[in-house]
């Protein structure tokens, strides 16, 4: 009798994937009734409270009480912290400032999203989470990079309300940059002398953080990829495509200040994986330069009027201010 293999024809794997998947929707499943729940008590909590004669006194000694009884019997889990959290979470969500009827995210998630004051940003930060299955430490890193603020600086006020509706949609070039890239990621302070091939070799290590940094979208195609003509060698330094802008997106590093050489020459990668290597079904390829130094007046003059696929960013290497970027916001929403 000949043996078995569970192995065979990807048997294994499908049953594998199968419990995988039974196991996570269990997960969720258990998240959105743990939330619902929780908002439901603070729901209970707010409508005992106006009940109360003396809202602040007697608010105070329910909650306390509450803990109490619900330690006893249901253990760890309802102290008055937690208590006071559930309420906040009711009185926050309760208001129509939800991004959907139904949560999606964990409790610990929620607890983050509460305490951002701003409710555009916070709803914003909720659609976001909610689509790119970010865990409690990837919102947090996303918040601490001010995503909200870097991509409000390139849009105008309809802009940046669509962010809070309807999250980042991509549906052109812009739609994906940022200004600027944050890379604290890379372990490399402000001061720290580097060359180009370092910060290149600190983003392939990274390569997970990067694209999460990057964007929606986007995959890694190589490093230093090579072409030629006229018997010359070039070659770019980084190189991904975009399936939602659906075309090439070609890096370049400068450690110093933009030049208009970087700019001319990053002009030639594109308009040769435009002639050469893009599909005709295929967009256009976009060329950002990464530079620790931007002149805005020099890329604005060099670059043409029409413009929409040569960009030029900076990175940083340590966390920015939100206080600036949120100033730089209202500065340029008020002009």
């Amino acid at each position: 009798m000949s043996k078995l293999s569970v192995n065979k024809d990807g048997f294994y794997s499908r049953i594998s994937d199968l419990l995988n998947s039974a196991r996570k929707t269990v997960v969720q499943s258990v998240n959105k009734t743990i939330v619902k729940t929780y908002f439901e008590i603070g729901r209970l909590i707010i409508e005992e409270e106006q009940a109360g004669k003396s809202k602040a006194e007697y608010g105070q000694n329910l909650i306390l009480e509450l803990s109490n009884k619900l330690t006893t019997e249901f253990g760890k889990g309802f102290s008055t912290t937690n208590l006071k959290q559930m309420r906040t979470f009711y009185l926050t969500y309760s208001k129509g400032q939800t991004v959907s009827d139904e949560f999606k995210l964990s409790w610990s998630h929620y607890i983050k999203l509460m305490r951002i004051d701003n409710v555009e940003e916070r709803m914003f930060y909720e659609i976001e989470a909610a689509e790119n299955n970010w865990s409690l430490r990837e919102l947090q890193r996303q918040f601490d990079t001010a995503l909200y603020e870097r991509l409000a600086l390139s849009r105008d006020k309809n802009g940046v309300k669509k962010l809070s509706e309807k999250g980042l949609i991509i549906e052109k070039a812009q739609d994906s940059l940022k200004d600027p890239y944050v890379l604290e990621f890379l372990g490399l302070p402000e001061e720290t002398k580097y060359s180009e091939n370092e910060l290149e070799q600190r983003l392939i290590d990274k390569l997970e953080h990067f694209l999460l940094e990057l964007g929606k979208g986007y995959t890694f195609v190589g490093r230093q990829v090579r072409f030629t003509f006229d018997e010359k060698h070039f070659r770019v330094d980084l190189v991904f495509y975009n399936r939602l802008l659906q075309c090439f997106v070609l890096i370049d590093l400068k450690i110093g200040e933009i030049t208009h050489q970087d700019l001319g020459q990053m002009q030639m990668y594109v308009n040769y994986y435009d002639r050469f290597v893009k599909l005709d079904t295929e967009n256009k390829t976009i060329g950002i330069i990464l530079c620790k130094k931007k002149n805005d007046t020099l890329v604005e003059i060099t670059l043409p009027e029409n413009n929409k696929q040569i960009f030029a960013s900076k990175y940083m290497t340590v966390l920015p201010s939100k206080k600036e970027l949120k100033e730089l916001i209202n500065n340029k929403l008020d002009e």
